[in-house]
C-alpha cells in the first residue's frame, strides 16, 4: 500500500483554518488519491478509508497519520460504497468505538470559530459535526436574523442552530429525526451557556413537521435545508437529486416574506447548476419569486472539493 508523504501533506494545513478551530480536516481525498481522509478534533485524529485495506495495512496507516500529526490517538471509520445501507446491521465493523491507535478519547470539546462543540470519535460514523460546512454556519451565524425566526431542519446535533442563536435569532427551532442527536444539540447549547428549551428542539419527520408548522401559520426570517443525499424512511426512499423540489416548496411555505432560505446537498452527482434548478424548481412549484442571493464552498482545508454545495435564496 503506497502511502503520501503525510508530513509534506499535513504540513499544507500550516495556519489553516485559522485561531479559534481545532476540529478541521487535516487530509482530503483529493490529496490521497482517495484511498483516505483524515478529521482532526483536538488531539484526536479520525480516519475514513475508502478502499479495502488489510488490518496491517489499516494499522499502519493509522500510526502514520498519528505520528505524523502530532496525535495522541486515531479512531477508524469504514466507508465502502454502500455504508449507508450496512451502517444498521454492521456498525461496530464500520465505526469501532475504541481507537484503531494511541489513546482513546470518548468526548472531545473542540472549537470551531471560538465555538464549543461536543466530539465523539468512536461514537458513529458520524462524529457530531461534518466540517465542510464550517462556511455555512459562520455565515449563519453572522447573517442570523437579530431578534427573528430561524428553522433549522435535518438538524444533526444543531450547529446551524446553535450559531443562528449565538448570531443573535430570537427564535431557533432545530428539527431531527433521532432524539439522540437532538440531545447532543442540547449539549453543544450548554456550552455556549446557552437555553436548551425541549420545545426549540423537535423530534420527528422533517417533512411532516414542515406540513405542521405551515398548518399553525408559522413563518421564519430564515430555513436551513441540510438534509441527506439519500435516506429511508416510512416514506420511502429519499433521493436528493430526485425530491430536492418538494422540500424546498414545502420550506417556502414557512419561509416569511422577505426571509432567506439555505439549501444545501453533499450529493456528489449534483453540480451547482443542477442543484440550483432544483431549487428554483420546488420554490417556483411553492408560488415564491425567489433569487439566488449567495454560493458557499467548503473551507481551505477541503481542497478541490466538490461534493458540498450551499446556496442562500432571497425570497419576496
Amino acid at each position: 500500500m503506497p502511502l503520501p508523504h503525510l508530513p509534506t501533506l499535513l504540513a499544507r494545513r500550516a495556519g489553516l483554518p485559522g485561531e479559534g478551530t481545532t476540529v478541521y480536516r487535516a487530509a482530503h481525498t483529493t490529496e490521497t488519491d482517495g484511498l483516505f481522509t483524515l478529521d482532526v478534533a483536538g488531539d484526536a485524529g479520525v480516519l475514513s478509508l475508502y478502499a479495502d485495506l488489510s488490518p496491517e495495512e489499516e494499522t499502519r496507516l493509522a500510526a502514520a497519520c498519528g505520528e505524523a500529526a502530532g496525535l495522541a490517538g486515531i479512531y477508524l471509520k469504514r466507508r465502502p460504497v454502500e455504508a449507508r445501507h450496512a451502517a444498521n446491521v454492521t456498525r461496530e465493523w464500520l465505526s469501532p468505538p475504541e481507537p484503531i491507535w494511541g489513546e482513546a478519547r470518548a468526548e472531545i470539546v473542540a472549537l470551531e470559530n471560538g465555538v464549543p462543540l461536543l466530539i465523539r470519535p468512536g461514537a458513529d460514523l458520524s462524529i457530531g459535526l461534518f466540517t465542510d460546512a464550517r462556511p455555512a454556519r459562520a455565515w449563519v451565524r453572522e447573517h442570523a436574523p437579530p431578534g427573528g425566526r430561524v428553522l433549522n431542519t435535518f438538524a444533526y446535533t444543531c450547529g446551524f442552530g446553535l450559531n443562528a442563536a449565538l448570531g443573535g435569532a430570537g427564535v431557533v427551532k432545530n428539527v431531527d429525526l433521532s432524539r439522540k442527536v437532538l440531545a447532543w444539540g442540547q449539549e453543544n447549547y450548554a456550552l455556549s451557556r446557552l437555553p436548551a428549551q425541549g420545545t426549540d428542539f423537535l423530534y420527528g419527520d422533517v417533512f411532516e413537521w414542515l406540513g405542521r408548522l405551515r398548518r399553525r401559520g408559522d413563518t421564519f426570517d430564515l430555513v436551513i435545508l441540510d438534509p441527506p443525499s439519500f435516506a429511508r424512511g416510512k416514506s420511502g426512499v429519499w433521493r436528493a437529486e430526485r425530491d430536492y423540489p418538494e422540500l424546498a416548496g414545502l420550506a417556502a411555505d414557512v419561509t416569511a416574506q422577505g426571509g432567506r432560505l439555505l439549501a444545501m446537498t453533499n450529493s456528489a452527482s449534483l453540480s451547482g447548476p443542477s442543484f440550483e434548478r432544483l431549487v428554483a424548481s420546488g420554490l417556483t412549484q411553492g408560488g415564491r419569486r425567489a433569487h439566488l442571493d449567495t454560493r458557499l464552498h467548503p473551507g481551505e482545508d477541503y481542497p478541490g472539493a466538490t461534493h458540498l454545495k450551499a446556496q442562500v435564496w432571497a425570497l419576496d
